[in-house]
């Protein structure tokens, strides 16, 4: 998979949501373990997995009551902002689409644009709400210089409704006129600009939002975006990718899509929204349950079974994933409930993902990966209880060798970990929680101690807690815990 997006660019970002309790307390402790199958890896990640998107939305935006995104838009973004591009240099490199709703209603002001370059203007009449908008060059041009300085991989989505008519059923009918978006390209190279990857058109697959285009249209309008690139970057290296259709999944419209596109896309793109809009009653619900959570696994399965089934070379990518849609809700999206520290997965988690299955509680979610700086493995546990301290034992199933420093051998069916080799007998935590066990906080405790920057804007340093590596694991109520074990060395990781 080629990467996980977050729909703004905040320090700790995305994926995981807690219950809607203000204060955690607990009363229960309870035993589990964790089973770790190292034989091979079961998936692997782009080294620049971690990805976000900048979206177009003006301040006028609001839902349900909050108008959350002020001055956070492409256009109106403070580019500045020290703590925003120290945030950014820490993921070195993070990808960042530039997309969302409105892409599709965005010209670009390239020399040869006859029309005027307007901003986007509220108007519920029409489609999305708004009015078209533009990209004048001179921000494009700021935009370029910020991700250059910043080392920022740029995804830039790409407006697939130009030339389209929209009919009463709510289809998008007609070829893609790509007039527009072909000379903003070639602006692009003629400048020595650096966009990795081109995305034809945002939520315009299925059944669509707001409007819909068939496959097979989509499929011929993918394939004149390759030829443009192959076209306009013929004596440019490395070439970008192009990706489509960053959209909701419908198994029968990408079946066809991707049969149809052939050897013209790199990546195939699809949202994640699968709380429903912010403002659903049942929101807090659907965050507990962790077979709600697991439905996910059951769309992304799917999706790959028709990628391996058809004739596309196209990766699996999540283009946009924001949990709740409309904005998510105010201190819910914006808060410790829904929040994951993405850059301690980026520093501890490595590209090979091992198969994971914890014993225990319903309530623990557990990942592995081999580990990114170091040999070993990093194991990450979320506790989705509100009372119930868990203390887990890691495991090893399947055959493996444990590598000693002066002997191997070979240890088959399950061993418990953790194990002493290379002279290694501590490991590493980082158990995070909210500050005052207050969930809607926007303040994360790293083992205790709040994240916070400094006054220059320093991103905090992200300290472990060492412990010795025959303890078990403790993860408190509602906390998550990432658990380096340099000293554990498996097949998959070797």
């Amino acid at each position: 998979m080629g990467c996980r997006q977050i729909s703004v660019i905040v320090l700790f970002l995305w994926v995981f949501q807690f219950a809607d309790k203000t204060v955690v307390s607990s009363a229960v402790e309870e035993k589990g373990t964790v089973f770790v199958y190292g034989r091979a890896a079961v998936g692997t990640v782009d080294e620049d997995f971690i990805c976000a998107t900048l979206d177009w939305w003006p301040p006028q935006k609001c839902d349900y009551g909050t108008c959350a995104w002020d001055h956070a838009s492409i256009l109106n973004l403070d580019l500045n902002n020290t703590i925003f591009q120290n945030a950014i240099r820490e993921f070195a490199p993070l990808k960042i689409r530039i997309g969302g709703t409105l892409q599709d209603l965005v010209i670009y002001e390239t020399p040869d644009q006859k029309q005027p370059c307007l901003p986007f203007t509220q108007n519920t009449s029409l489609l999305f709400g708004y009015t078209q908008g533009c990209l004048p060059m001179r921000r494009w041009n700021q935009l370029n210089d910020f991700f250059s300085k910043t080392g920022a991989k740029v995804i830039f989505g790409l407006n697939a409704l130009s030339g389209r008519s929209i009919q009463s059923n709510g289809e998008a009918v007609g070829a893609w006129d790509y007039t527009n978006a072909e000379s903003f390209i070639q602006y692009i190279v003629q400048n020595n600009h650096t966009v990795d990857g081109w995305e034809l058109g945002n939520e315009l697959c299925g059944s669509g939002v707001g409007t819909r285009v068939a496959a097979s249209q989509y499929a011929t309008d993918t394939i004149a975006l390759r030829d443009i690139v192959n076209r306009v970057y013929k004596d440019v290296s490395p070439m970008p990718l192009v990706i489509g259709p960053g959209g909701f999944f419908d198994a029968a419209w990408f079946t066809e899509y991707l049969n149809k596109t052939e050897n013209s896309l790199n990546a195939t793109t699809r949202h994640i929204y699968n709380l429903g809009p912010g403002v659903d009653q049942h929101l807090i619900e659907k965050i507990l349950n962790p077979s709600y959570l697991d439905q996910e696994a059951i769309t992304f399965r799917s999706l790959k079974n028709i990628i391996n089934n058809s004739s596309t070379k196209a990766v699996a990518w999540v283009g946009e994933a924001g949990g709740a849609y409309n904005s998510g809700r105010n201190l819910v999206s914006n808060a410790f409930v829904y929040s994951f520290c993405a850059l301690i997965w980026r520093r501890l988690m490595g590209r090979n993902a091992l198969f994971t299955t914890f014993s225990g509680t319903k309530k623990i979610r557990s990942y592995t990966h081999c580990a990114r700086q170091s040999k070993g493995i990093t194991v990450l546990l979320m506790n989705l209880d509100n009372t119930t301290t868990v203390v887990a034992n890691v495991e090893l199933n399947n055959t493996y060798k444990l590598r000693h420093r002066k002997t191997s051998q070979k240890i088959a069916r399950t061993s418990q970990m953790p194990w002493v080799s290379n002279g290694e007998t501590q490991r590493e935590e980082y158990h995070l929680t909210a500050k005052d066990a207050n969930l809607h906080s926007q303040t994360m405790l790293l083992n205790g101690h709040a994240l916070q920057v400094n006054s220059i804007g320093d991103i905090p340093p992200l300290e472990p807690i060492h412990v010795n590596s025959t303890d078990p694991i403790t993860i408190a109520p509602y906390s998550i815990v990432f658990v380096h074990m340099p000293n554990v060395v498996v097949p998959a990781c070797a």
